[in-house]
């Protein structure tokens, strides 16, 4: 080893990848009180300053050491999209190159932010436009909070975000210990202060995930059912093979007992042929009835290479009917960025990818073609 090599200094520790807990253990392991960490957390979140120097109840030699050892940064902006409804798709850049999409939806009443947890997904949902491009990496704490840190500064502070969905790409579950830490910071009273019931994380059902986050985190649980039974859920979402319908159901019972609204919310993509038909709307009553249930009804956005199509709105609305006389509270998604692909389903991000996924899934539906 050459001396260049052994004398090649750290990268610098980025905050940002710390919730509370996690700084309070820093500080702690600094000599420092574990007050600390409430105190640099309401200069990142609250007062928007990166330089330490500008932390002025911190002590000269700890500003010191975090200017020559710390870090606050977040991924960086670097396309911007603006829908003719409002909605907002940002694409944004981490350090090592990878990019994953953003996407702030305002309303009347709320503003939400979609935040992804993973660069791509691996989990291959045949409808979903994120899934063809395979899966690259897991995002790291300060990658999720940095895109609320990020898309809050563009705002402005006359534009607040009341709420988070973990919806965005990739599946959150799989990227648990990053993504809770995250979610943490956004419920901070000293960071973004948001109620549990305005974060709401998204899953495809990976059950012992959903235990365990039952057991850590208070955050709204919402799940992409698709199906309503499993023959059709493993060819829609193929991870209902390991975690089949009767479990996920358990799972989502027990969630449901504890969590902030006392409900799960399904997602439900209505594709035109394929899980619309007045059969499976009974059949899906069947499966929640005894599941404290809303139910979000999403039409499909096609994309390129897709072979859905979108139910037509008179069996959305059939479909619908069927489920609110049942008793379960039914929604139609109202499309939102659909003219910058920003709508559910449709990011795809600009990222390459390693599973060569993309290359598989030409190579078939040439060989279909044919």
């Amino acid at each position: 080893m050459n001396s260049a090599t052994a004398s090649a200094k750290p990268d610098p520790i980025n905050l940002l990848d710390f919730d509370r807990k996690g700084l309070q253990t820093f500080f702690v392991g600094l000599g420092e009180k574990p007050f600390r960490a409430t105190q640099v957390l309401k200069w990142i979140y609250q007062e928007g300053v990166t330089d330490f120097e500008r932390m002025t109840n911190l002590s000269k030699p700890l500003r010191a050491y975090l200017s020559e050892n710390c870090q606050i940064k977040a991924p960086q902006i670097v396309a911007e999209q603006l829908a003719s409804d409002g909605t907002c798709k940002w694409a944004m850049q981490m350090q090592c190159g990878n990019r994953v999409e953003t996407v702030y939806i305002p309303e009347e009443r709320r503003a939400t932010l979609c935040i992804s947890s993973q660069v791509g997904c691996a989990l291959a949902c045949t409808f979903c436009s994120t899934a063809k491009q395979g899966f690259n990496r897991n995002l790291s704490t300060a990658e999720i909070i940095g895109q609320l840190y990020l898309a809050q500064q563009r705002l402005g502070p006359e534009r607040r975000i009341t709420n988070v969905v973990m919806m965005g790409m990739g599946e959150p579950l799989l990227n648990f210990d990053n993504v809770v830490a995250a979610m943490n910071l956004m419920m901070d009273d000293f960071c973004y202060g948001l109620s549990k019931r305005r974060v709401t994380i998204s899953t495809s059902g990976i059950v012992p995930a959903m235990q365990r986050l039952n057991a850590v985190c208070d955050v709204s649980m919402a799940v992409s059912l698709h199906a309503p039974n499993d023959e059709l859920r493993d060819q829609l979402v193929p991870i209902n093979v390991k975690y089949p319908l009767k479990e996920l159901m358990e799972a989502c019972r027990a969630y449901a007992k504890t969590g902030p609204r006392k409900h799960i919310t399904f997602e439900y993509v209505m594709l035109d042929g394929v899980n619309d038909s007045e059969r499976d709307a009974h059949t899906l009553v069947k499966l929640l009835k005894d599941v404290p249930s809303k139910l979000n009804l999403i039409p499909f956005n096609p994309f390129p290479q897709s072979h859905y199509r979108c139910s037509g709105q008179n069996a959305i609305l059939k479909f619908r009917d069927i489920l609110h006389n049942a008793g379960i509270v039914t929604t139609i998604r109202k499309t939102r960025g659909e003219d910058i692909d920003a709508a559910c389903g449709q990011l795809v991000g600009q990222v390459q990818d390693k599973s060569r996924r993309h290359l598989k899934l030409q190579a078939q539906e040439a060989a279909h073609v044919g």
